[in-house]
């Protein structure tokens, strides 16, 4: 199968790659990448899925592989696919794969008025966010709430939060939706309640971390300027998702809609709805049957709490900076993106206009300075996109572009994106080595164990210079400050 798409693989000169349709494909794809990526980056399982996503029923445009892309479950990471919600009697497909376990696993970017000289005492400070923001895979340390709080969360999702306390008024309109996708039912199951009950403002494990940053280096100074960023200012990412409910909510659809497929001459079908795919992981259903609006509903009311989530953890890492550093402690946000999320948006698609849900699984929206659905502050900068790095290396922030729109859905990278497996770079990366030689160079690091600080490790991450420089070629966002890492908290 490697073989075979490599076959049908074109260079557009752009900072893409374009896979012809072959097969059962129903659309070409796309990876944002040039030859020497694509010679550093060889495990063909990534690309592979790329091709399957393409064959799914309702597709618009193409299927594309942000520059971060790497092996996922069904859906690459850094997949996205874009289906008409008008297509046949029941619309295109919905595919929990396509969104991922994580749902709404996203970024909230802070900034400080402040720089590392307005620090009294770094150590001190990383140890107590340390001490501040749960972090690790039990949920130990999370918000106490009721079963009331709970549904209020999932239904209104940071706004929610703030009732509770947590945020500022302020902060919402800085958020991707203002921090609340619609949900009728908020229908989970009791499962994926329990699991919510105690997991609110809390990191998770893996990839998640809360990095206190520096602005090293600044590329565009206008937007820079109208974002309020400067040369050598105190930054902060907060990454995390909607933790074991989103995760129970993928796990109950995805297995009641796997279900439902029987494999038939090497595809898996469900004839009932007409759907045939290349491989069991994409298992969707039709976005106006009964399956796909309850995943929908679901699937919005576990972004909510993800919004709630970054809402609270944001609170904490608040009291914890005004606690050490007095005035200088006051933290704004800049901007919260989803960056695992299917959403009902309109494009335009070889010539006509189309309301299609965008999947976006490890890859975030990048809407230009006039697009209706970003912040007025955004409206002559384009919004703002945010990539994290490793804690090694160092982190970004893009922009949207300045007119039109991107040619993959308004869609940008999410990350630097895995170039080892978990498991590789565990066998491979000596991680007590890592945290001493991290902090030799200045960078605090506190991570619950030592495996953890291998997994993370910046050889376990693609060069995030390199993928900043083929989003940029591909024309999907454009770089507006490089960041260095000063303290990590990773779960």
């Amino acid at each position: 199968m490697g073989e075979s798409w490599r076959n049908h693989l074109v260079d557009e000169g752009n900072g893409t790659m374009r896979i012809k349709a072959h097969g059962s494909m129903l659309a070409d794809a796309r990876i944002v990448a040039d030859k020497e990526h694509m010679n550093l980056h060889r495990d063909d399982r990534g690309p592979e899925q790329l091709v399957n996503i393409a064959s799914m029923p309702g597709i618009v445009g193409e299927a594309w592989a942000m520059a971060d892309w790497h092996y996922g479950y069904g859906f690459p990471i850094g997949g996205v696919v874009a289906t008409d919600e008008n297509a046949g009697e029941q619309g295109g497909a919905i595919s929990p794969g396509g969104v991922g376990f994580d749902i709404n696993c996203g970024v909230r970017f802070l900034a400080l008025d402040a720089t590392e000289s307005d620090i009294p005492n770094l150590k001190k400070l990383a140890g107590r966010l340390n001490g501040r923001i749960p972090a690790g895979g039990s949920g130990k340390g999370g918000v106490e709430l009721t079963r009331s709080n709970l549904k209020e969360l999932l239904q209104g999702g940071a706004e929610a939060a703030l009732d509770l306390g947590y945020g500022h008024d302020e902060d919402l309109k800085f958020l991707e939706s203002q921090g609340i996708l619609q949900t009728e039912n908020a229908d989970v199951s009791e499962r994926a309640l329990e699991r919510g009950m105690k997991s609110l403002g809390t990191l998770g494990s893996g990839n998640h971390f809360l990095e206190l940053q520096t602005v090293g280096k600044v590329v565009d100074e206008q937007t820079a300027k109208e974002w309020g960023l400067f040369d050598d200012q105190i930054v902060a990412m907060i990454h995390s998702g909607s933790r074991g409910l989103g995760h129970q909510v993928c796990t109950d659809h995805v297995r009641h809609l796997e279900s439902k497929y029987k494999l038939s001459e090497g595809m898996w079908t469900n004839e009932s709805w007409g759907f045939s795919l290349p491989d069991r992981q994409l298992a969707s259903a039709p976005i106006h049957s009964k399956e796909g609006q309850e995943y929908l509903d679901a699937m919005n009311a576990a972004a909510n709490f993800a919004f709630a989530n970054r809402a609270v953890l944001a609170s904490r890492l608040r009291t914890v900076l005004k606690l050490e550093m007095g005035d200088f402690g006051e933290a704004r946000t800049l901007y919260d993106v989803a960056h695992n999320i299917a959403k009902l948006e309109t494009h335009h698609v070889h010539g006509a206009t189309c309301s299609c849900y965008v999947h976006r699984k490890g890859a975030t929206r990048a809407f230009s300075a006039m697009h209706d659905d970003i912040a007025s502050k955004f409206s002559s900068t384009g919004q703002p996109v945010i990539v994290p790095g490793d804690m090694g290396t160092g982190s970004w922030m893009m922009a949207g572009p300045l007119n039109g729109e991107n040619q993959a859905f308004g869609s940008s990278c999410h990350g630097a994106g895995r170039a080892l497996s978990r498991a590789a770079a565990k066998k491979s990366i000596d991680g007590k080595a890592l945290k001493h030689e991290l902090e030799s160079r200045g960078i605090r690091i506190h991570a619950s164990t030592p495996n953890i600080l291998a997994e993370e490790a910046p050889d376990a991450y693609k060069d995030v210079d390199e993928v900043i420089r083929l989003t940029t070629e591909a024309g999907l966002a454009r770089p507006v400050v490089r960041l260095n890492p000063l303290a990590v908290i990773k779960g």
